[in-house]
Protein backbone atom coordinates (compact mmCIF):
# COMPACT_ATOMS: atom_id res chain seq x y z
CA UNK A 1 0.00 0.00 0.00
CA UNK A 2 1.42 3.11 -1.11
CA UNK A 3 1.55 6.06 1.92
CA UNK A 4 0.49 9.53 1.83
CA UNK A 5 4.07 10.55 2.53
CA UNK A 6 5.08 8.32 -0.32
CA UNK A 7 2.96 9.87 -2.65
CA UNK A 8 4.06 12.99 -2.46
CA UNK A 9 6.87 14.17 -5.22
CA UNK A 10 10.18 16.09 -3.39
CA UNK A 11 13.35 15.27 -5.37
CA UNK A 12 13.91 15.83 -8.72
CA UNK A 13 13.20 12.24 -10.70
CA UNK A 14 10.01 12.10 -8.37
CA UNK A 15 9.17 15.24 -9.49
CA UNK A 16 9.50 14.86 -12.94
CA UNK A 17 7.58 11.06 -12.98
CA UNK A 18 4.89 13.02 -11.63
CA UNK A 19 4.53 15.97 -14.02
CA UNK A 20 4.59 13.15 -16.84
CA UNK A 21 1.31 11.53 -15.97
CA UNK A 22 0.11 14.39 -18.28
CA UNK A 23 -3.48 12.73 -17.79
CA UNK A 24 -3.89 13.38 -14.50
CA UNK A 25 -4.25 17.00 -12.32
CA UNK A 26 -1.34 17.93 -10.54
CA UNK A 27 -1.47 19.20 -7.10
CA UNK A 28 1.10 21.45 -5.21
CA UNK A 29 1.00 20.63 -1.60
CA UNK A 30 2.57 22.03 1.40
CA UNK A 31 3.10 19.92 4.78
CA UNK A 32 5.42 19.60 7.35
CA UNK A 33 8.18 18.79 5.13
CA UNK A 34 7.81 21.68 3.00
CA UNK A 35 6.33 21.83 -0.81
CA UNK A 36 5.69 18.41 -2.86
CA UNK A 37 3.97 17.70 -5.84
CA UNK A 38 1.59 14.66 -6.48
CA UNK A 39 -1.28 12.97 -8.54
CA UNK A 40 -2.82 11.13 -6.22
CA UNK A 41 -5.79 13.74 -4.21
CA UNK A 42 -5.93 11.14 -0.96
CA UNK A 43 -1.77 12.16 -0.27
CA UNK A 44 -3.08 16.05 -1.76
CA UNK A 45 -6.20 16.13 1.04
CA UNK A 46 -3.83 15.64 3.49
CA UNK A 47 -1.89 19.05 3.03
CA UNK A 48 -2.43 22.39 2.34
CA UNK A 49 -2.86 22.94 -1.53
CA UNK A 50 -1.27 25.86 -2.88
CA UNK A 51 -2.45 25.16 -6.65
CA UNK A 52 -3.87 22.41 -8.96
CA UNK A 53 -3.40 22.03 -12.91
CA UNK A 54 -5.41 20.14 -14.59
CA UNK A 55 -5.43 16.98 -16.78
CA UNK A 56 -3.26 18.19 -20.26
CA UNK A 57 -3.05 14.81 -22.78
CA UNK A 58 -1.08 15.77 -26.39
CA UNK A 59 -4.38 15.01 -27.94
CA UNK A 60 -6.06 18.00 -26.45
CA UNK A 61 -3.90 20.83 -27.47
CA UNK A 62 -4.87 22.97 -30.11
CA UNK A 63 -8.70 23.52 -31.70
CA UNK A 64 -10.97 20.87 -31.08
CA UNK A 65 -12.46 21.46 -34.40
CA UNK A 66 -9.54 21.59 -36.70
CA UNK A 67 -9.23 17.65 -35.50
CA UNK A 68 -12.67 16.97 -36.05
CA UNK A 69 -13.06 18.47 -38.93
CA UNK A 70 -9.68 16.81 -40.58
CA UNK A 71 -10.53 13.65 -38.84
CA UNK A 72 -7.80 13.18 -37.23
CA UNK A 73 -6.60 12.59 -33.26
CA UNK A 74 -3.97 15.81 -32.91
CA UNK A 75 -3.58 19.04 -33.33
CA UNK A 76 -0.42 19.00 -35.21
CA UNK A 77 0.02 18.98 -39.33
CA UNK A 78 3.54 17.42 -41.35
CA UNK A 79 3.78 19.84 -43.70
CA UNK A 80 4.80 19.72 -47.40
CA UNK A 81 8.06 19.43 -48.45
CA UNK A 82 8.14 20.27 -52.11
CA UNK A 83 10.07 17.49 -54.81
CA UNK A 84 8.29 14.47 -52.96
CA UNK A 85 10.63 14.76 -50.01
CA UNK A 86 7.31 14.66 -47.72
CA UNK A 87 6.76 11.42 -49.98
CA UNK A 88 3.79 9.35 -50.07
CA UNK A 89 5.73 7.01 -47.10
CA UNK A 90 6.11 9.78 -44.78
CA UNK A 91 2.32 10.50 -45.07
CA UNK A 92 1.10 7.09 -44.84
CA UNK A 93 3.18 6.67 -41.44
CA UNK A 94 1.85 10.18 -40.03
CA UNK A 95 -1.82 9.67 -41.43
CA UNK A 96 -1.99 5.43 -40.09
CA UNK A 97 -0.93 7.33 -36.66
CA UNK A 98 -3.47 9.98 -36.61
CA UNK A 99 -1.46 12.38 -37.59
CA UNK A 100 -2.33 15.30 -41.03
CA UNK A 101 0.42 15.55 -43.67
CA UNK A 102 1.03 16.59 -46.76
CA UNK A 103 2.71 15.19 -49.58
CA UNK A 104 4.97 17.41 -51.23
CA UNK A 105 3.58 17.80 -55.16
CA UNK A 106 5.46 20.80 -55.73
CA UNK A 107 8.14 20.44 -58.91
CA UNK A 108 6.86 16.86 -59.09
CA UNK A 109 5.92 15.93 -62.61
CA UNK A 110 1.98 15.06 -62.65
CA UNK A 111 2.72 10.91 -63.45
CA UNK A 112 4.60 10.96 -60.49
CA UNK A 113 1.95 12.74 -58.48
CA UNK A 114 -0.67 10.17 -59.48
CA UNK A 115 1.65 7.18 -58.63
CA UNK A 116 2.17 8.70 -54.96
CA UNK A 117 -1.33 9.85 -54.49
CA UNK A 118 -2.43 6.39 -55.51
CA UNK A 119 0.06 4.92 -53.31
CA UNK A 120 -1.44 6.84 -50.12
CA UNK A 121 -4.98 5.86 -50.71
CA UNK A 122 -3.83 1.91 -51.03
CA UNK A 123 -1.53 2.02 -47.79
CA UNK A 124 -3.84 4.43 -45.80
CA UNK A 125 -7.19 3.96 -46.94
CA UNK A 126 -10.09 6.18 -45.87
CA UNK A 127 -7.32 8.08 -43.78
CA UNK A 128 -6.74 11.37 -43.94
CA UNK A 129 -4.45 13.33 -45.65
CA UNK A 130 -3.33 16.31 -47.71
CA UNK A 131 -1.83 17.35 -50.81
CA UNK A 132 0.66 20.37 -51.47
CA UNK A 133 -0.40 22.73 -54.81
CA UNK A 134 2.18 25.39 -54.92
CA UNK A 135 1.84 28.70 -56.83
CA UNK A 136 4.45 28.74 -59.32
CA UNK A 137 3.99 31.60 -61.35
CA UNK A 138 6.54 30.30 -63.81
CA UNK A 139 5.61 27.11 -64.23
CA UNK A 140 1.28 27.22 -64.10
CA UNK A 141 0.65 24.17 -66.24
CA UNK A 142 2.02 22.61 -63.18
CA UNK A 143 -0.37 23.82 -60.84
CA UNK A 144 -3.16 22.86 -62.84
CA UNK A 145 -2.20 19.36 -63.36
CA UNK A 146 -1.81 18.88 -59.72
CA UNK A 147 -5.22 20.33 -58.87
CA UNK A 148 -6.40 17.80 -61.81
CA UNK A 149 -4.76 15.13 -59.86
CA UNK A 150 -6.24 16.04 -56.38
CA UNK A 151 -9.88 15.73 -58.07
CA UNK A 152 -8.97 12.41 -59.93
CA UNK A 153 -7.50 10.76 -56.69
CA UNK A 154 -10.89 12.73 -54.47
CA UNK A 155 -8.13 14.11 -52.26
CA UNK A 156 -10.30 16.01 -49.78
CA UNK A 157 -8.01 18.89 -48.33
CA UNK A 158 -4.71 20.54 -49.91
CA UNK A 159 -2.16 22.72 -48.47
CA UNK A 160 -1.61 26.19 -50.78
CA UNK A 161 2.24 27.46 -50.18
CA UNK A 162 3.81 30.19 -51.58
CA UNK A 163 0.78 31.87 -53.29
CA UNK A 164 0.97 35.76 -53.84
CA UNK A 165 -2.43 36.09 -54.86
CA UNK A 166 -5.39 33.66 -55.66
CA UNK A 167 -5.54 31.89 -58.89
CA UNK A 168 -8.13 30.20 -60.92
CA UNK A 169 -6.94 26.53 -60.08
CA UNK A 170 -7.11 27.00 -56.14
CA UNK A 171 -9.94 28.59 -56.55
CA UNK A 172 -11.45 26.07 -59.11
CA UNK A 173 -10.89 22.96 -56.09
CA UNK A 174 -11.98 24.93 -53.66
CA UNK A 175 -15.56 25.44 -55.46
CA UNK A 176 -15.69 22.67 -57.36
CA UNK A 177 -16.31 20.91 -53.62
CA UNK A 178 -19.09 23.11 -52.55
CA UNK A 179 -22.50 22.33 -52.15
CA UNK A 180 -25.34 24.12 -52.91
CA UNK A 181 -26.18 24.64 -49.15
CA UNK A 182 -22.37 26.32 -49.20
CA UNK A 183 -20.61 23.47 -47.39
CA UNK A 184 -17.33 22.77 -48.34
CA UNK A 185 -16.02 18.98 -49.18
CA UNK A 186 -12.31 20.36 -50.58
CA UNK A 187 -11.00 21.84 -47.76
CA UNK A 188 -7.81 24.32 -48.24
CA UNK A 189 -5.00 25.02 -45.93
CA UNK A 190 -3.17 28.03 -46.23
CA UNK A 191 0.36 28.74 -45.96
CA UNK A 192 1.33 32.43 -45.64
CA UNK A 193 3.61 34.80 -44.21
CA UNK A 194 1.71 38.15 -45.53
CA UNK A 195 -1.38 39.47 -43.90
CA UNK A 196 -2.41 40.72 -47.06
CA UNK A 197 -2.40 37.08 -48.51
CA UNK A 198 -3.96 36.13 -45.40
CA UNK A 199 -6.91 38.13 -46.14
CA UNK A 200 -7.38 36.85 -49.92
CA UNK A 201 -7.87 33.05 -47.88
CA UNK A 202 -10.34 34.40 -45.47
CA UNK A 203 -12.61 36.37 -47.62
CA UNK A 204 -14.70 34.58 -50.37
CA UNK A 205 -13.55 34.32 -54.14
CA UNK A 206 -13.43 36.66 -55.97
CA UNK A 207 -16.37 37.71 -57.77
CA UNK A 208 -14.00 38.24 -61.11
CA UNK A 209 -12.11 34.57 -60.78
CA UNK A 210 -15.67 33.03 -60.01
CA UNK A 211 -17.02 34.22 -63.21
CA UNK A 212 -14.18 32.88 -65.30
CA UNK A 213 -14.64 29.88 -63.96
CA UNK A 214 -18.14 29.92 -64.36
CA UNK A 215 -17.71 31.19 -67.79
CA UNK A 216 -15.29 28.04 -68.72
CA UNK A 217 -17.71 25.64 -67.56
CA UNK A 218 -15.08 24.75 -64.85
CA UNK A 219 -17.95 25.63 -61.74
CA UNK A 220 -21.74 25.16 -61.70
CA UNK A 221 -23.90 27.78 -61.20
CA UNK A 222 -25.18 26.54 -57.72
CA UNK A 223 -21.34 26.14 -56.71
CA UNK A 224 -20.53 30.20 -58.06
CA UNK A 225 -23.26 31.44 -55.77
CA UNK A 226 -22.54 29.04 -52.73
CA UNK A 227 -19.03 30.63 -53.01
CA UNK A 228 -19.93 33.70 -52.00
CA UNK A 229 -20.85 32.69 -48.16
CA UNK A 230 -17.59 30.91 -48.03
CA UNK A 231 -14.04 31.98 -47.12
CA UNK A 232 -11.37 30.27 -49.30
CA UNK A 233 -9.67 28.79 -47.04
CA UNK A 234 -10.66 26.22 -43.85
CA UNK A 235 -7.16 26.66 -42.15
CA UNK A 236 -4.43 29.81 -42.46
CA UNK A 237 -0.81 28.45 -41.71
CA UNK A 238 1.22 31.51 -40.53
CA UNK A 239 4.72 30.44 -41.67
CA UNK A 240 7.42 32.33 -39.71
CA UNK A 241 11.14 31.62 -40.02
CA UNK A 242 10.94 28.57 -42.11
CA UNK A 243 12.41 26.83 -44.51
CA UNK A 244 12.47 26.90 -48.22
CA UNK A 245 9.74 29.54 -48.92
CA UNK A 246 9.49 32.49 -46.07
CA UNK A 247 9.94 35.90 -45.47
CA UNK A 248 11.65 35.07 -41.98
CA UNK A 249 9.33 36.82 -39.59
CA UNK A 250 8.80 36.22 -35.90
CA UNK A 251 6.21 33.89 -34.98
CA UNK A 252 5.88 36.28 -32.14
CA UNK A 253 4.56 38.73 -34.35
CA UNK A 254 3.00 37.08 -36.94
CA UNK A 255 0.78 34.15 -35.10
CA UNK A 256 -1.26 37.42 -33.24
CA UNK A 257 -1.28 39.40 -36.39
CA UNK A 258 -3.25 36.97 -38.60
CA UNK A 259 -5.41 35.65 -35.60
CA UNK A 260 -6.61 39.43 -35.47
CA UNK A 261 -7.48 39.68 -38.86
CA UNK A 262 -9.28 36.37 -38.67
CA UNK A 263 -11.10 37.74 -35.85
CA UNK A 264 -11.98 41.06 -38.07
CA UNK A 265 -13.35 39.24 -40.78
CA UNK A 266 -15.45 36.75 -38.77
CA UNK A 267 -17.11 39.83 -37.06
CA UNK A 268 -17.63 41.08 -41.15
CA UNK A 269 -18.87 38.46 -42.22
CA UNK A 270 -20.03 36.07 -39.65
CA UNK A 271 -19.12 32.80 -41.23
CA UNK A 272 -21.15 29.72 -39.53
CA UNK A 273 -17.50 27.98 -39.19
CA UNK A 274 -14.46 30.62 -38.31
CA UNK A 275 -11.14 30.23 -40.09
CA UNK A 276 -9.02 28.35 -37.97
CA UNK A 277 -5.08 29.69 -37.72
CA UNK A 278 -1.82 27.43 -37.13
CA UNK A 279 1.88 27.96 -36.38
CA UNK A 280 4.39 27.02 -38.92
CA UNK A 281 7.83 27.76 -38.95
CA UNK A 282 10.57 27.38 -36.01
CA UNK A 283 8.86 24.34 -34.72
CA UNK A 284 11.22 21.64 -33.55
CA UNK A 285 11.12 21.59 -30.11
CA UNK A 286 8.13 20.73 -27.55
CA UNK A 287 8.91 24.66 -26.09
CA UNK A 288 8.52 25.99 -29.59
CA UNK A 289 5.32 23.81 -30.33
CA UNK A 290 4.18 24.46 -26.50
CA UNK A 291 4.40 28.25 -27.16
CA UNK A 292 2.43 28.37 -30.52
CA UNK A 293 -0.15 27.23 -28.62
CA UNK A 294 0.15 29.64 -26.10
CA UNK A 295 -0.06 32.18 -28.72
CA UNK A 296 -3.48 30.84 -30.51
CA UNK A 297 -2.62 28.87 -32.87
CA UNK A 298 -5.10 25.72 -33.35
CA UNK A 299 -2.32 23.51 -34.60
CA UNK A 300 0.81 23.27 -35.23
CA UNK A 301 3.11 22.51 -38.56
CA UNK A 302 6.70 20.86 -38.85
CA UNK A 303 8.56 20.72 -42.01
CA UNK A 304 12.49 21.07 -41.37
CA UNK A 305 12.11 18.42 -38.73
CA UNK A 306 10.72 15.53 -41.03
CA UNK A 307 13.47 15.85 -43.54
CA UNK A 308 15.67 13.63 -41.49
CA UNK A 309 13.09 11.21 -40.91
CA UNK A 310 13.54 7.57 -42.27
CA UNK A 311 10.24 8.00 -44.56
CA UNK A 312 11.17 11.51 -46.11
CA UNK A 313 12.71 11.22 -49.63
CA UNK A 314 15.66 12.48 -49.00
CA UNK A 315 19.75 10.40 -49.46
CA UNK A 316 21.14 9.25 -46.28
CA UNK A 317 24.67 11.83 -46.82
CA UNK A 318 21.49 14.45 -46.37
CA UNK A 319 19.86 13.14 -43.72
CA UNK A 320 23.67 13.45 -42.21
CA UNK A 321 23.82 17.01 -42.68
CA UNK A 322 20.49 17.58 -41.53
CA UNK A 323 21.08 15.66 -38.23
CA UNK A 324 24.27 17.76 -37.79
CA UNK A 325 23.02 21.14 -38.61
CA UNK A 326 22.53 24.33 -35.59
CA UNK A 327 20.13 27.02 -35.35
CA UNK A 328 22.64 29.30 -37.11
CA UNK A 329 23.18 26.92 -40.16
CA UNK A 330 20.83 28.41 -42.57
CA UNK A 331 20.73 31.40 -45.45
CA UNK A 332 18.79 32.13 -47.68
CA UNK A 333 19.35 31.61 -51.88
CA UNK A 334 17.30 32.27 -54.88
CA UNK A 335 14.50 29.84 -55.62
CA UNK A 336 14.15 28.19 -58.78
CA UNK A 337 9.93 28.29 -59.25
CA UNK A 338 10.53 32.52 -58.64
CA UNK A 339 13.82 33.07 -59.70
CA UNK A 340 13.20 35.47 -62.18
CA UNK A 341 11.20 37.99 -59.50
CA UNK A 342 14.17 37.66 -56.98
CA UNK A 343 12.38 35.48 -54.34
CA UNK A 344 14.54 33.72 -52.43
CA UNK A 345 14.25 30.56 -49.85
CA UNK A 346 15.57 29.34 -46.87
CA UNK A 347 18.41 26.93 -47.18
CA UNK A 348 21.28 24.55 -45.08
CA UNK A 349 24.61 26.13 -46.09
CA UNK A 350 26.73 24.29 -43.46
CA UNK A 351 28.53 21.23 -45.94
CA UNK A 352 26.76 22.43 -48.86
CA UNK A 353 28.00 25.60 -51.46
CA UNK A 354 24.95 26.06 -53.07
CA UNK A 355 23.92 29.17 -51.69
CA UNK A 356 26.79 31.03 -52.74
CA UNK A 357 26.59 29.35 -56.17
CA UNK A 358 23.13 30.59 -56.41
CA UNK A 359 23.70 33.89 -55.65
CA UNK A 360 26.11 34.40 -58.42
CA UNK A 361 23.83 32.78 -61.30
CA UNK A 362 20.96 35.21 -59.49
CA UNK A 363 23.60 37.84 -59.92
CA UNK A 364 25.07 37.44 -63.51
CA UNK A 365 20.77 36.93 -64.60
CA UNK A 366 20.77 40.81 -63.21
CA UNK A 367 23.97 42.28 -64.94
CA UNK A 368 23.42 40.74 -68.36
CA UNK A 369 20.84 40.53 -71.08
CA UNK A 370 21.47 37.15 -72.28
CA UNK A 371 24.36 33.88 -72.22
CA UNK A 372 25.48 35.64 -75.14
CA UNK A 373 26.57 38.45 -73.92
CA UNK A 374 28.77 37.02 -70.59
CA UNK A 375 32.74 38.06 -70.63
CA UNK A 376 35.01 35.01 -71.11
CA UNK A 377 35.99 35.31 -67.68
CA UNK A 378 31.92 34.98 -66.39
CA UNK A 379 31.23 32.25 -68.80
CA UNK A 380 34.30 29.80 -67.80
CA UNK A 381 33.58 30.37 -64.04
CA UNK A 382 29.81 29.20 -64.76
CA UNK A 383 30.57 26.45 -66.94
CA UNK A 384 33.59 24.89 -65.05
CA UNK A 385 32.80 25.84 -61.44
CA UNK A 386 28.53 25.90 -60.81
CA UNK A 387 27.05 24.14 -63.89
CA UNK A 388 29.95 22.05 -65.07
CA UNK A 389 29.02 21.47 -68.41
CA UNK A 390 28.86 24.16 -71.52
CA UNK A 391 25.80 26.61 -71.22
CA UNK A 392 25.00 25.23 -75.25
CA UNK A 393 24.57 21.86 -73.58
CA UNK A 394 22.45 22.74 -70.63
CA UNK A 395 20.05 24.66 -73.02
CA UNK A 396 19.63 21.63 -74.80
CA UNK A 397 18.78 19.89 -71.65
CA UNK A 398 16.21 22.45 -70.83
CA UNK A 399 14.85 21.85 -74.17
CA UNK A 400 14.09 18.54 -73.45
CA UNK A 401 12.74 18.85 -69.85
CA UNK A 402 10.11 21.58 -70.81
CA UNK A 403 9.58 19.62 -73.72
CA UNK A 404 7.63 16.71 -71.68
CA UNK A 405 6.92 18.88 -68.80
CA UNK A 406 5.61 22.38 -69.91
CA UNK A 407 6.08 23.49 -73.37
CA UNK A 408 5.50 26.99 -73.12
CA UNK A 409 8.19 27.46 -71.36
CA UNK A 410 10.73 27.18 -74.44
CA UNK A 411 8.41 28.79 -76.58
CA UNK A 412 8.24 32.02 -74.55
CA UNK A 413 12.03 31.73 -74.28
CA UNK A 414 12.02 31.99 -77.87
CA UNK A 415 13.70 35.11 -79.11
CA UNK A 416 14.06 36.26 -75.29
CA UNK A 417 17.63 35.77 -74.96
CA UNK A 418 17.14 37.62 -71.05
CA UNK A 419 14.49 34.20 -70.59
CA UNK A 420 16.32 31.52 -71.93
CA UNK A 421 19.50 32.71 -69.33
CA UNK A 422 16.88 32.63 -66.33
CA UNK A 423 15.87 28.53 -67.65
CA UNK A 424 19.48 27.72 -67.48
CA UNK A 425 20.17 28.98 -64.47
CA UNK A 426 17.17 27.58 -63.11
CA UNK A 427 18.23 24.19 -64.48
CA UNK A 428 21.24 24.46 -61.75
CA UNK A 429 18.82 25.83 -59.47
CA UNK A 430 16.13 22.54 -59.97
CA UNK A 431 18.49 19.92 -60.00
CA UNK A 432 20.47 21.14 -57.24
CA UNK A 433 17.68 19.99 -54.84
CA UNK A 434 17.70 16.39 -57.20
CA UNK A 435 21.03 15.45 -56.13
CA UNK A 436 20.27 16.53 -52.63
CA UNK A 437 17.58 14.02 -52.61
CA UNK A 438 19.36 11.42 -54.92
CA UNK A 439 22.47 11.78 -52.93
CA UNK A 440 24.75 12.36 -56.29
CA UNK A 441 28.62 11.79 -54.81
CA UNK A 442 30.01 14.61 -57.34
CA UNK A 443 27.53 17.15 -56.57
CA UNK A 444 27.73 17.31 -52.56
CA UNK A 445 28.83 20.90 -52.53
CA UNK A 446 25.80 21.70 -54.40
CA UNK A 447 22.83 20.54 -52.54
CA UNK A 448 20.42 22.63 -52.29
CA UNK A 449 18.83 21.41 -48.69
CA UNK A 450 15.43 23.40 -47.77
CA UNK A 451 16.08 23.91 -43.99
CA UNK A 452 15.18 26.40 -41.21
CA UNK A 453 16.03 27.05 -37.73
CA UNK A 454 14.00 24.47 -35.92
CA UNK A 455 16.09 22.00 -37.17
CA UNK A 456 19.50 22.94 -35.31
CA UNK A 457 16.72 23.64 -32.08
CA UNK A 458 15.06 19.94 -32.75
CA UNK A 459 19.14 18.26 -32.59
CA UNK A 460 19.64 20.53 -29.60
CA UNK A 461 16.63 18.69 -27.99
CA UNK A 462 17.60 15.08 -29.14
CA UNK A 463 21.05 15.20 -28.78
CA UNK A 464 22.47 12.33 -26.31
CA UNK A 465 19.21 10.98 -26.92
CA UNK A 466 17.77 7.76 -29.15
CA UNK A 467 16.60 10.44 -31.34
CA UNK A 468 20.08 11.95 -32.05
CA UNK A 469 20.50 9.32 -35.12
CA UNK A 470 18.52 9.29 -38.22
CA UNK A 471 18.25 6.01 -38.28
CA UNK A 472 15.94 6.60 -35.21
CA UNK A 473 13.94 9.19 -36.16
CA UNK A 474 10.68 8.02 -37.50
CA UNK A 475 7.75 10.74 -38.70
CA UNK A 476 5.09 9.55 -36.59
CA UNK A 477 8.08 9.37 -33.07
CA UNK A 478 8.60 12.66 -33.98
CA UNK A 479 5.18 13.95 -33.75
CA UNK A 480 4.07 11.66 -30.56
CA UNK A 481 7.13 13.05 -28.78
CA UNK A 482 6.79 16.59 -30.04
CA UNK A 483 2.91 16.60 -28.66
CA UNK A 484 4.01 14.94 -25.89
CA UNK A 485 6.79 17.14 -25.02
CA UNK A 486 4.79 20.41 -25.87
CA UNK A 487 2.03 18.66 -23.35
CA UNK A 488 4.47 18.49 -20.66
CA UNK A 489 5.66 21.97 -21.63
CA UNK A 490 2.43 23.98 -21.07
CA UNK A 491 1.90 22.10 -17.69
CA UNK A 492 5.57 23.53 -16.30
CA UNK A 493 4.37 26.37 -17.52
CA UNK A 494 1.10 26.49 -15.96
CA UNK A 495 3.01 25.81 -12.70
CA UNK A 496 5.29 28.32 -13.09
CA UNK A 497 2.36 31.19 -13.65
CA UNK A 498 1.18 29.55 -10.36
CA UNK A 499 4.56 30.60 -9.08
CA UNK A 500 5.87 26.92 -8.17
CA UNK A 501 9.58 27.15 -8.48
CA UNK A 502 10.56 23.84 -10.33
CA UNK A 503 13.84 22.21 -10.00
CA UNK A 504 15.49 22.48 -13.88
CA UNK A 505 16.11 18.69 -14.27
CA UNK A 506 12.47 18.03 -13.53
CA UNK A 507 11.05 20.72 -16.11
CA UNK A 508 12.44 19.47 -19.09
CA UNK A 509 11.26 16.40 -21.57
CA UNK A 510 13.74 13.92 -22.80
CA UNK A 511 12.36 12.13 -25.29
CA UNK A 512 12.39 8.39 -24.61
CA UNK A 513 11.70 5.43 -26.91
CA UNK A 514 7.70 4.22 -26.25
CA UNK A 515 7.17 7.08 -24.48
CA UNK A 516 4.49 8.83 -26.96
CA UNK A 517 0.96 10.41 -26.29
Amino acid sequence: MVTATAALARDEDSIHRTLLELGRPVFVVRDGQGVALTIDETAARTAQVLAVVPALRPETLGDAAFRTAHGVTHAYHAGAMANGIASAALVTALANAGFLASYGAAGVVPAKVDAALTRIRRDAPGKPFACNVIHSPSEPALERATVDACLRHTVTCVEASAFLDLTPEIVRYRLTGLTPDGRARHRIIAKVSRAEVAERFLRPAPEPLVRALLDAGEVTAEQAAAARRVPVADDITAEADSGGHTDRRPLTVLLPELIALRDRVQRELGYATPVRVGAAGGIGTPAAAAAAFALGAAYVVTGSINQATVEADQSETTKRLLAGAGVADCEMAPSADMFEMGVDVQVLKRGTMFPGRAKKLYDVYRTFDGVENLPADVRAELEERILRRPLADVWQDCVRFFTERDPGQIARAEGNPKRRMALIFRWYLGLSSGWSISGAPDRTADYQIWCGPAMGAFNDWVAGTYLAAPAHRHAAELASQLMRGAAFAARVHQLRLAGVRLPAASATYVPTPGRQS
